[in-house]
């Protein structure tokens, strides 16, 4: 396999670590670059190396990132066990309401909290929202957050 495709741990040492409380419920956010803000919702297991990639390129496109750690160990190399060890807690914790219908999950009230204060911090127009797989509903529902204007689900799945 070539080297640029070998998936290697990421310290991710060149974003900023902010603890951020919303709601009672404390998380930390990797946030890096200068512009308008993105959230950028990893995929299960969580934030590795492809996904940091992905925000370092939108930051590198003049846009803020702002990147709330939701799953797993963040910088780790994903496996499969370690994936599915991260979506069985996903789907069993209480702020994922993974097979729950006509409500949304409580993460998506922490994470409108999270684009408002992104807006705030990064100026712009508005945020934009890039739910991936399992978090990818998760930015259709903040487009009922006023500071989200640009929502993008990328394989989103089941209907969070």
């Amino acid at each position: 396999m070539p080297e640029e495709l070998l998936i290697h741990p990421d310290p991710l040492r060149d974003f900023r670590v902010e603890s951020l409380t919303f709601l009672g419920r404390t998380k930390d956010v990797y946030v890096l670059g200068e512009g308008p803000a993105v959230i950028v919702m990893s995929e299960i297991p969580g934030i590795y190396q492809l996904v940091a990639d992905f925000a370092r390129r939108l930051c590198a496109e003049g846009f803020t990132v702002w990147m709330p750690h939701m799953f797993g160990e963040a910088g780790r190399v994903p496996s499969k066990g370690y994936a599915l060890a991260s979506m069985a807690k996903a789907c069993i914790s209480k702020e994922f309401y993974a097979f729950s219908a006509n409500q949304s999950s409580p993460i998506v009230d922490w994470l409108r909290s999270l684009a408002r204060h992104a807006h705030e911090q990064s100026g712009g127009k508005g945020v934009g929202a890039i739910g991936m797989c399992f978090t990818g509903n998760f930015a259709f529902n903040l487009m009922l957050e006023p500071s989200v204007l640009a929502p993008v689900l990328s394989q989103p799945s089941l209907p969070l």
